[in-house]
């Protein structure tokens, strides 16, 4: 969006005044690419009925189906992957486009943007890509090895963010805990997080990133966190099971004692600190028994928060099996989360008449998914 506004283009919310419709795709995981295929559809139906003369599809679905799109879908004119954004402009404008999808994209500091979300909060890519190996996922199929964005870079953007009135900025990326790896860089988040700390703002700021591997979680990092208060006291960790047999097969490692003797380091160290985690249930291979340990891990555990997803097959993940029934997945998801809930109640009552820990437990907003642009 920053590309084109920087160029003369105006946005509109509206689809049916739009010359040119862009929509951002998903395509994670089954839901995501139905909801990305029924906005595709939805658009198009916009070159009939309104002014728009043009469809085109960015984002991770072109990443994993750039051919089926352009080959299957006649309504849309053009498709743009997530390495190829700087040739939005050129898309829309109807000039002829020389880029290669596969050199890797990553913005900078001096990238026009326009913030998709309220003024008083921000996010800040600080890394793209992955190196995890987790089976269960694709993204790196589609989002290239990890790579991190030059430090001076994200210090940059944050401080204009912070001129510009944000008071609240999310790091991310798809492990923001291997930031700084690549430039052979030891606890790298650990060092922004304290220099980010140290911008001088005229208003109280406040400073989070997500997501935590659990092995990378040092403890520099902890201390890091509970020396600042404008550091978000606020942990955001998918540890996606507890069983070692399961973490296993996932290419995870670990298992549910090492996990606990992990949260408990990370309590000790961070007072009043909020744990919330994601994980996912009917994974192949998956038994009784390793459900069970889930959920006595998540009642020991005593997260803040915790999602719990249902295994989603996909077509290019090396743990694809297609044998787990959906409805059994579902009903899964539903007893661990139970278990987590039970015990949030408890804590929410508890916790009804400290309005010191509320006032620093900043909501976490989510991220937005497939988007009309």
């Amino acid at each position: 969006m920053g590309q084109l506004t920087s160029s003369g283009h105006e946005l509109t919310p509206h689809p049916s005044d739009a010359d040119v419709i862009v929509v951002n795709t998903c395509s994670f995981i089954d839901p995501a690419k139905q909801e990305s295929v029924d906005t595709i559809l939805e658009m198009a139906e916009y070159k009939k009925t309104g002014r728009a003369q043009k469809l085109i599809v960015a984002g991770c679905l072109v990443e994993r189906y750039r051919g089926d799109i352009q080959k299957n879908m006649p309504e849309v004119d053009a498709v743009i992957g997530t390495n190829e954004l700087e040739q939005i402009t050129a898309l829309c404008e109807g000039l002829e486009v020389k880029s290669n999808p596969l050199d890797a994209y990553l913005y900078h500091d001096l990238t026009p943007r326009v913030l998709a979300t309220p003024q008083h909060y921000a996010y800040i890519k600080i890394a793209e890509g992955c190196d995890h190996p987790c089976t269960f996922c694709v993204i790196p199929q589609y989002r290239g090895a990890f790579r991190s964005r030059r430090f001076e870079s994200v210090i940059s953007e944050a401080t204009r963010l912070f001129s510009q009135g944000v008071r609240e900025i999310n790091l991310i990326g798809q492990d923001t805990t291997c930031y700084g790896e690549d430039f052979g860089l030891k606890d790298g988040l650990a060092v922004l997080l304290a220099r980010l700390a140290e911008i001088e703002t005229q208003h109280e700021k406040w400073v989070r990133f997500l997501y935590c591997y659990p092995n990378k979680v040092t403890q520099q990092l902890l201390d890091t966190i509970a020396a600042h208060e404008s550091l978000v006291k606020y942990i955001d960790m998918p540890l996606q099971h507890a069983s070692a047999a399961v973490l296993k097969r996932m290419k995870r490692g670990a298992n549910g004692d090492i996990f606990l003797k992990l949260i408990e380091r990370i309590r000790k160290t961070i007072p009043g600190v909020a744990i919330r985690t994601s994980m996912i249930v009917g994974f192949p291979g998956e038994t009784g028994e390793d459900f069970d340990e889930l959920c006595q891990f998540v009642k020991a555990a005593h997260f803040d928060r915790m999602g719990v997803f249902s295994y989603s097959d996909e077509d290019s993940s090396k743990s694809i099996s297609g044998r787990a029934h959906r409805g059994i997945r579902t009903g899964l998801a539903s007893s661990a989360f139970d278990a987590s809930t039970r015990y949030r109640r408890r804590v929410l009552h508890l916790r009804s008449g400290r309005g010191a820990v509320a006032r620093r437990r900043i909501p976490h907003h989510a991220h937005p998914g497939s988007a009309r642009l």
